[in-house]
C-alpha cells in the first residue's frame, strides 16, 4: 500500500512539472510571436512612402542639382532619373569665362542636342515628373532639350526647377515645353543649392 502511494505522488510530481514545462514553452513562443511582430511594425512604420506615379529628372554637371533632385524625391517618395552627359562635362568644359568652352559654343547655338549617356527611361505610370537642371548662360542646358525632344509626356505634369546661385529660371521652362510638344507643363522655381527640405515642402505643397 505504501509502495502504491509512493508511485502516485511521484506520478503526480511528473505531471505537474509537464505541465509547467509546457505553460512556459508556451508563454516563451507567444512572447517570441509577439516581440517579431512588434519588430516587423516598427520596421513597416519606417519604411517611406513610396508614390509610384512621381519621377525626377535631373541634369547635374556640379552636383548641386542633383542634390536638390535628391531632397524633392525624399519628399515625395519618387523615382530618380540622373540624364548623364554621353561626354562628361569638364571643368574647362564648363567655364563660362572662356568664349571658346564647350558650353559656350552650345548655349550660343539653340540648335545643338548634346548626347545623353544614361540608359533610356521608361515613363509608363508616370503621372508626374519634375524635371531639373543648372541654369547656364541664361537658359537650360541644350542636353535638357535633347531630353525633352526623345520622349512623349502626353497626361503627364511636368514641373520644371533649376538651380543657380542668381540667375531665375527665366524663359527655360517655356523652352522645354515647346521643344517638348506634350505634356502639361507648370511653371517652373529656382533654388540654390542649399535649399532646405521645409523649403522645397513648401513650393511642393503649393502646387497642389
Amino acid at each position: 500500500m505504501k509502495r502504491f502511494f509512493a508511485l502516485f505522488i511521484a506520478a503526480l510530481l511528473v505531471f505537474g512539472l509537464t505541465a509547467c514545462g509546457g505553460s512556459n514553452t508556451e508563454s516563451a513562443e507567444e512572447s517570441s510571436a509577439e516581440t517579431a511582430e512588434s519588430s516587423s511594425e516598427e520596421t513597416a512604420a519606417e519604411e517611406p512612402q513610396s508614390d509610384a506615379d512621381v519621377l525626377v529628372v535631373y541634369f547635374s554637371a556640379t552636383g548641386t542639382t542633383k542634390g536638390v533632385a535628391e531632397k524633392i524625391a525624399s519628399i515625395t517618395g519618387a523615382d530618380l532619373y540622373e540624364i548623364k552627359a554621353a561626354q562628361e562635362y569638364t571643368d574647362e568644359d564648363l567655364d563660362w569665362n572662356d568664349s571658346d568652352s564647350r558650353t559656350t559654343h552650345e548655349q550660343n547655338d539653340p540648335e545643338v542636342r548634346p548626347e545623353i549617356g544614361s540608359d533610356p527611361i521608361s515613363l509608363d505610370g508616370y503621372s508626374t515628373i519634375y524635371i531639373g537642371f543648372p541654369i547656364w548662360w541664361g537658359e537650360e542646358p541644350r542636353i535638357m532639350d535633347t531630353f525633352v525632344e526623345s520622349y512623349d509626356f502626353a497626361g503627364i505634369t511636368m514641373i520644371p526647377f533649376c538651380t543657380s546661385s542668381s540667375s531665375g529660371i527665366g524663359m527655360s521652362g517655356k523652352n522645354l515645353e515647346s521643344n517638348a510638344g506634350s505634356g502639361n507643363w507648370l511653371d517652373g522655381e529656382r533654388f540654390g543649392g542649399g535649399v532646405s527640405e521645409d523649403e522645397l515642402r513648401t513650393w511642393i505643397e503649393g502646387l497642389n
